[in-house]
């Protein structure tokens, strides 16, 4: 049968006739004009319609045990049908420990992006970025650099007298300058200024000019090799590092080598991973952190006493000892070479190009693909280190996006050449995880015209359907959304939690933010969410197979419908929000989260907003927020509970770190306003 023409199609598809297109399945649309019949609502269909809290919003479990001796996997996904098969096999793939868990910057995240844009190939999509004019586009791919980006340290070799440290001896610090310095070597303690009573590592008018100084971690130590300066054995401000390499910096030292004093009972931190931030920027000459033995061999040679390390740990003890100066003939080459320290990362993007009078218009579905690697951020403290396969967070949307392609891409072809149908964008969103920083720069630079979007559809965790329960946010994002989704919705089997507000911690907040009607389908948080546990094997074909089997037929609708959808912000008057957003408290903080490095605990501070709470409490960007009425700030996550239990009015003390020192802040909350709005 030949595909209906578009003169077959009701003026207007929405309402009173888009119960025609609930029977549509996208692989048999050509028949669609001449044999659909309105659908039979399952027996108790049910919506409930008001606000969903994202990261309590976790269906019940609703399977039936089975003797897994007897099951044929093979069988099971066979009568699933080979959309099933495709997306359980996608998020296999992507959640494989190969992709190193897709934290941007990484290797992993690229072969994802390539495994993407195969696929959206194979599909005969067009590239989204071939004639954008965002620097650093490609043709499928837009590249933006992720905030909270660090110097990485390229190579670094210490050499004394002809003997050089081994590669796990010696490494940069990441305020470290490029350079290749050759001088004598002068001993400065704890190179600490000034500290308890008097205490100074230097002598006044101290000038380390052509000396690369050797210095300890930490402060004077008691026996015990804790803190003799702070309450009980805990380390003073004075032994911050940043304050080391100032002081250092202000004796035009040539270069720095911090080493860990003997029987050091302090926190054991890896000194290389400390932010830049942390140690006050970028410096202007080498620095490195070195390994006790070979710094206490590099010192002995060099002292003409040749005294042990121990031996000095005791004089910078006592602080009866200044700066000891060693032989010009006894000198070190220190060569420490780093990158720029930008963090980039790319989102990947493909077009359906639609057809006749809409072609022009757009629909835009995307997922991000990202997830957060081993745990530097986003994830349990206990847990850093440990893989992070992220296979409904989110290989699970990024799949079914991958799917949509494959079918949105036969119904289009099945239309035939005088259909009127939208143009589709398929965007693969990177460094969602740590700000949805992908739909952001999209926003910023987008590659379609943002005027002519009628909707955007996001599909995060969609891999963990359970009994039958599926949110979908954004439904009050456009004039009578709802009405006009609500025969879909009753049509599906499933039970749809339709939450009102365009909001919420992920892609589509951007879109909606930038007066984009959205929507939003989510499976719902649970006992594995940014954990090791994510693996492929706990997502679910079967639920998968409902949700976009749903979201294709509503693309497919909005594809087809002549009306433009009308944004709408689910905002009162006075500029609160209408109940509760998904994700989202009461009350705004007003700071835009960032990318935690390596060893570094707490929330990182890329931006901060005007007249928020954040703001009059003189956070700023840069700081790292650590305490929350002095219980520990993990992860955003964390984060946004501590928002939810407030109310406005509500004062909080925020412990943070700022240029190496920590402060505290008292911050009064104040109403959150929807974006958009």
């Amino acid at each position: 049968m030949n595909p209906p023409s578009r003169s077959r199609f009701p003026s207007r598809f929405c309402c009173a006739s888009v119960s025609l297109a609930l029977t549509l399945t996208l692989s048999s649309l050509a028949t669609f004009a001449q044999e659909a019949e309105a659908p039979k609502a399952p027996s108790k269909p049910e919506i409930i319609v008001g606000p969903v809290s994202v990261y309590s919003y976790s269906p019940a479990e609703s399977f039936v045990r089975v003797d897994a001796n007897d099951v044929s996997l093979a069988q099971i996904l066979t009568d699933l049908g080979p959309d099933a098969i495709e997306w359980y096999q996608h998020v296999q793939t992507l959640s494989n420990p190969w992709f190193e868990g897709r934290v941007p910057g990484s290797d992993g995240i690229e072969y994802a992006a390539q495994y993407i844009q195969f696929w959206m190939e194979q599909r005969g999509l067009t590239p989204a970025f071939e004639n954008a004019p965002d620097r650093g586009a490609t043709a499928w791919r837009q590249k933006f650099e992720l905030p909270g980006g660090q110097p990485t340290e390229k190579s670094v070799a210490l050499t004394c007298n002809g003997v050089s440290a081994g590669k796990d001896e010696v490494a940069t610090l990441k305020c470290s300058a490029s350079a290749d310095t050759t001088a004598p070597l002068a001993f400065c303690g704890y190179a600490i200024a000034e500290g308890k009573d008097g205490y100074s590592s230097f002598a006044e008018g101290e000038d380390l000019s052509g000396r690369i100084a050797v210095v300890f971690r930490g402060e004077p130590l008691r026996e015990d090799g804790k803190s003799a300066w702070g309450e009980d054995g805990r380390f003073s401000p004075s032994s911050n590092l940043k304050q080391k390499i100032d002081a250092l910096a202000a004796r035009n030292a040539a270069g720095i080598i911090v080493v860990e004093p003997p029987n050091y009972a302090g926190k054991k931190s890896n000194l290389s991973t400390l932010p830049v931030g942390q140690l006050g920027g970028a410096r202007e000459m080498p620095c490195v952190v070195v390994d006790a033995a070979f710094a206490e061999s590099m010192l002995s040679a060099a002292d003409p006493q040749h005294r042990s390390l121990l031996e000095l740990r005791a004089l910078a003890d006592s602080g009866e000892a200044k700066t000891l100066r060693f032989p010009e003939s006894f000198t070190a080459q220190l060569v420490a070479e780093l990158d720029d320290g930008k963090l980039m990362t790319e989102n990947v993007g493909g077009i359906l190009r639609g057809k006749g009078a809409l072609a022009d218009e757009w629909i835009v579905i995307g997922a991000h693909y990202d997830h957060v690697g081993y745990g530097a951020y986003g994830a349990d403290s206990e847990n850093r280190g440990t893989l992070h396969p992220g296979a409904d967070d989110n290989a699970s949307g990024t799949s079914g996006m991958l799917l949509l392609t494959k079918q949105l891409s036969e119904a289009y072809e099945a239309m035939g050449d005088d259909a009127n149908l939208r143009s589709i964008l398929f965007l693969a969103f990177s460094a969602e995880e740590v700000g949805l920083n992908g739909s952001r720069a999209f926003i910023k630079s987008p590659s379609i015209p943002a005027d002519k979007v009628d909707f955007m559809l996001n599909l995060d965790m969609i891999g963990r359907l359970r009994s039958n329960d599926l949110e979908v946010g954004g439904v009050g994002s456009a004039t009578d959304f709802m009405g006009k989704l609500r025969p879909f919705f009753e049509a599906s089997g499933l039970t749809i939690r339709a939450d009102p507000s365009g909001r919420g911690p992920s892609d589509h907040a951007n879109f909606y933010g930038a007066g984009i009607p959205v929507l939003f389908f989510f499976t719902g948080v649970h006992d594995v969410y940014h954990k090791p546990g994510d693996k492929g094997y706990t997502v679910s074909p079967q639920g998968a197979r409902k949700v976009l089997d749903l979201a294709g037929k509503i693309a497919m609708w909005r594809a087809i419908e002549t009306d433009r959808l009308v944004f709408e912000s689910a905002t009162n008057a006075d500029g609160t929000t209408r109940g509760q957003d998904r994700g989202y408290a009461a009350v705004r903080l007003g700071v835009q989260p960032g990318m935690a490095e390596d060893g570094a605990t707490g929330i990182k501070v890329e931006g901060v907003s005007e007249g928020t709470s954040a703001a009059e409490a003189g956070i700023k960007p840069g700081d790292l927020l650590i305490a929350w009425n002095g219980e520990e700030l993990a992860s955003t996550a964390v984060m946004m509970e501590k928002l939810r239990a407030c109310k406005v009015g509500d004062k909080v003390e925020i412990r943070l770190l700022r240029a190496g020192q920590e402060e505290t802040v008292t911050v009064t909350m104040k109403a959150g306003k929807a974006r958009g709005g």
